[in-house]
């Protein structure tokens, strides 16, 4: 019996780890619940970029009648301070304070940042689209408002994200550092799905009032959830306030980075890659409600598909992975999944279908997933052991910069390629209002096919640094 018991609760603790693919991530030094508080400022980003991405575009286009490409411009915005990400993290590693902390200042000024562009942005949107009072201010005054509160919303969720990935390593064991950071990304898609259920929900019967009340909403909401994530978790050494050695500067940094064997190239496919995933998150809303009819809950609820097509790709990579796949095989997969997902899209108002349409959104999540779990491997397995962080930053600067000029690119192309169908300038055939959105969903395509020419010739090179860094799991 006591042999039977021994064996019975050795099986019930490997079930976490067996079918969780994160539950390992967490360590004495940094317990689950303590890992998972710390997560919730990775919901709070979700939370708004669902809201700048998928609601608010849907919104702007259709019931504020703002034209599609002003809209793609406003949401690439953020894009202006993606860049920075990796030179916030340089930073923060070397910050000095007299409190002691390097990670929670940074943290904080996002917070506050988020906050601020949240609470101005319903009444510029407002403004933006011609209701209320708008007809009292200059024509300008929209536009500036609106663009300012995108941009605070931008640089406060990049610099959050940045830090707080930061703090997540620092706290954690080094053999725990790829299993906490994809533990974060799953928490990111997380709260992506359960914000874009909730605005779906509550924007379903719309009115500017009810838009005010949802942004700022949310504006509280990342207050609360930043501040319980950040509560007591870095340990306060005063110490560093005190006058060292001139840390290495960022230009020296990223030269060593660069001419690692390999490593322009696969920053050029990850760029391209998450372009090609990217061009789309300005348009599945619009096309939904404006081809196929559907209605504000409905499309909202599109992002939720995509988030949870996501989280799909990203735990069977874990799983994958954690097998000693190859990162960038995993990468190729992603982008032949996404292939024929975006052909569906295209396929879907021919078919009649809006679950074709569904189900091609969810294929584009589930590539995108193992795409980026993928890259994200490979950056960090081919990381020099001193500049762990700094990859990390730079991961993230191609990403997001990348993945706001798609989003620019896409709306002005669609604009430009429907407006001159509607004129009758590329055929009679041609003159569909599904012409602008099929031809950035075509161009995706394209873009795909390039990624994996590129991944290829990545494919199992031996990274320099093998055995330092396991895949993430």
């Amino acid at each position: 019996m006591n042999e039977f018991a021994r064996h019975f609760m050795r099986g019930w603790v490997g079930l976490g780890t067996r079918f969780l693919p994160f539950a390992d991530a967490a360590s004495p030094e940094l317990p689950l619940s303590r890992l998972l508080r710390l997560a919730l400022f990775q919901v709070s980003v979700g939370m708004a970029l669902v809201l700048l991405v998928g609601t608010l575009n849907r919104v702007m286009i259709v019931e504020l009648q703002v034209p599609a490409s002003l809209v793609a411009v406003m949401i690439s915005l953020p894009v202006l301070y993606a860049p920075f990400r990796a030179l916030i993290g340089h930073r923060s590693d070397h910050h000095r304070s007299e409190l002691g902390w390097r990670r929670v200042p940074y943290i904080w000024m996002g917070t506050l940042l988020q906050f601020g562009g949240l609470a101005i942005m319903p009444f510029a949107l407002l403004v933006l689209g011609g209701r209320g009072d708008a007809t009292s201010w200059p024509a300008w005054i929209g536009p500036l408002a609106a663009g300012g509160a995108f941009l605070l919303v931008g640089a406060g969720l990049h610099t959050v994200q940045t830090a707080g990935l930061a703090l997540a390593t620092d706290l954690s064991p080094v053999e725990s550092h790829p299993k906490v950071v994809g533990l974060m990304y799953v928490m990111l898609l997380s709260g992506s799905i359960a914000s874009a259920v909730v605005f779906g929900s509550l924007l379903a019967d719309f009115s500017p009032g009810r838009l005010i009340q949802l942004i700022q909403a949310s504006a509280v909401a990342t207050l609360v959830l930043n501040t319980t994530a950040l509560w007591k978790q870095e340990t306060r050494r005063p110490a560093r306030g005190a006058r060292r050695a001139e840390p290495p500067g960022f230009g020296e940094a990223w030269r060593t980075y660069s001419q690692l064997p390999g490593a322009r190239r696969r920053l050029l496919a990850i760029g391209l890659g998450t372009m090609a995933f990217g061009m789309q998150d300005v348009l599945l809303e619009p096309y939904g409600g404006q081809v196929l009819g559907m209605t504000v809950g409905a499309t909202t609820t599109l992002t939720a598909s995509l988030a949870f097509g996501g989280l799909c790709g990203f735990s069977v990579a874990s799983w994958v992975l954690g097998r000693g796949a190859d990162p960038y095989r995993m990468s190729i997969a992603g982008a032949l999944v996404g292939i024929p997902a975006f052909a569906l899209v295209i396929a879907s108002p021919a078919l009649g279908s809006v679950g074709a349409f569904v189900l091609g959104v969810l294929g584009i999540g589930l590539g995108g997933g193992l795409f980026g779990h993928g890259t994200l491997t490979a950056t960090m397995n081919h990381a020099p052991p001193d500049q762990a962080g700094l990859a990390l930053g730079i991961w993230g600067a191609v990403q997001a910069t990348t993945a706001g000029l798609a989003v620019a690119l896409g709306g002005v192309l669609s604009d430009t390629v429907g407006a001159l169908a509607a004129r009758g300038v590329l055929g009679e055939s041609l003159a569909a209002r599904t012409t602008g959105y099929s031809t950035v969903y075509g161009l995706e395509i394209v873009l795909l096919a390039v990624t994996i020419v590129l991944m290829a010739t990545l494919a199992r090179r031996p990274p320099p640094h093998a055995g330092r860094v396991v895949p993430v799991r």
